[in-house]
């Protein structure tokens, strides 16, 4: 007689089995959280070791960040370049790449915006507009796409590549902007010829915020489409899993590589666009503001869902815009917000050996009586 507990299918309940699919959401965000929560406790450490009052300090961050009308326009203005810059991460980490070099990109995404709207300075906004902004991405593109070029095609380890490469766009910008593409009137800053009036962004109606936070967000909704619910998306995600078998199972994973950092490079460089068009009025050593560097804790903190990153990017923005007034009211120098930075990035670092380590967040424990 056949033994039915043996040879019969096993069958997992539908409630364990979406129980287990929470548990794995659950887990990439309760680490990510716990992870933020520690960085700012080591932070609080760190200010009482100077005598300063770690209450006064995230009191005086939540009046600069979110504490006014004003306050919120500050922040929201700062949050649209993170917004970009942590896709530039975002996008190429799906297929396990590590690129922060989106500094680069947007340096020289505004450059060429700058540049190109001299040249369009005569045209109308409504076509102008679309073609500053397609000179700034294709730029972004293809800077960080080299990036992708020299890993797959000569093995370069793409973060050290991409680190490098956001370097050399600094100096670049720095010698158009001082240089060939000076604007002669320019004397205490050097920058290009300024835009005029009808080639500037303007505000969201009824905000007082530039246009880059609305495209910023709907580029990370268009991102997460990409990523979960198009082919491309899903071949990135298996890439990243295994780049070798995803090669076996005759997936492009050179387009992949090309295609997905090409893409990040782009939406930085159209940071550089809004950067210029909307903020400095022209290309100048302004850009050069950091943005790119505090998108890879945005994009590392969200665990690189575009959706995640816009939160997060709220957050990161507020703690920025509150550095000028926590200078002046605790007289603490204003890169403080970046040592906070520097405590949450390692601490975002770490959390990820723990990922799988924690019998509650485990699948298995939900299919199981």
């Amino acid at each position: 007689m056949t033994d039915r507990s043996v040879t019969a299918p096993l069958v997992v309940p539908a409630h364990r089995g979406l129980l287990g699919r929470f548990a794995r959401r659950a887990e990439a965000v309760v680490l990510p959280l716990a992870a933020l929560l520690v960085g700012i406790a080591v932070f609080s450490i760190f200010l009482l070791l100077q005598g300063k009052s770690p209450i006064q300090f995230f009191a005086l961050t939540y009046q600069g960040a979110f504490g006014s009308a004003f306050s919120w326009q500050n922040t929201l203005s700062r949050t649209a370049p993170l917004l970009f810059a942590a896709l530039c991460v975002a996008l190429p980490a799906r297929l396990g790449l590590v690129v922060i070099g989106g500094e680069g990109a947007i340096v020289l995404g505004g450059v060429a915006a700058g540049a190109s709207g001299v040249v369009f300075s005569q045209s109308i906004g409504v076509i102008a507009f679309p073609l500053m902004a397609a000179c700034a991405m294709l730029v972004g593109g293809l800077w960080i796409g080299a990036v992708g070029a020299l890993r797959y095609y000569r093995g370069v380890n793409e973060t050290i590549a991409s680190l490098l490469m956001a370097y050399i766009a600094i100096a670049l910008m720095n010698h158009l902007v001082e240089g060939p593409l000076r604007d002669p009137e320019s004397l205490n800053k050097p920058s290009t010829t300024p835009l005029p009036a009808q080639l500037r962004v303007g505000d969201i109606p009824g905000w007082e915020v530039h246009w880059g936070l609305a495209f910023g967000i709907l580029a990370c909704l268009l991102a997460w489409v990409l990523i979960e619910k198009t082919t491309w998306g899903f071949a990135a995600r298996i890439a990243g899993g295994n780049m070798r078998a995803a090669q076996v199972q005759g997936l492009s994973v050179g387009r992949l590589i090309i295609g997905f950092t090409a893409l990040g490079g782009a939406l930085a460089g159209l940071a550089g666009f809004f950067e210029v068009a909307a903020v400095h009025g022209s290309a100048n050593g302004s850009l050069a503001a950091g943005y790119g560097y505090t998108g890879i804790l945005v994009a590392f903190l969200a665990r690189h869902n575009p959706l995640a990153i816009i939160p997060v990017a709220i957050l990161l923005a507020g703690f920025e815009a509150s550095s000028g007034l926590i200078q002046r009211r605790m007289n603490l120098p204003a890169a403080t917000v970046l040592v906070l930075q520097g405590f949450v990035f390692v601490s975002i670092l770490m959390s990820d050996t723990l990922y799988g380590r924690f019998k509650m967040f485990a699948p298995e424990r939900w299919r199981s009586d």
